[in-house]
């Protein structure tokens, strides 16, 4: 995968499947403000690059 094709938004069924998570505890950590998301349209979309840097901050495993 190159730089470019991992800065592409995926969607919330994705960056779960990403993430090893189910699609309601990603819901839940956007109504938290939790996870780095963006609204597109009525969609949230996420970045696999802007994921890994969020688990590597530790900020993931604040609940």
């Amino acid at each position: 995968m190159t730089k470019n094709e991992n800065d592409n938004y995926i969607s919330i069924d994705e960056a779960a499947e990403y993430l090893g998570i189910k699609t309601v505890t990603i819901r839940n950590w956007i109504k938290k403000e939790m996870v780095p998301a963006h609204k597109v349209g009525k969609l949230w979309k996420f970045k696999r690059s802007e994921l890994d840097e969020w688990v590597k901050s530790g900020k993931s495993a604040i609940n």
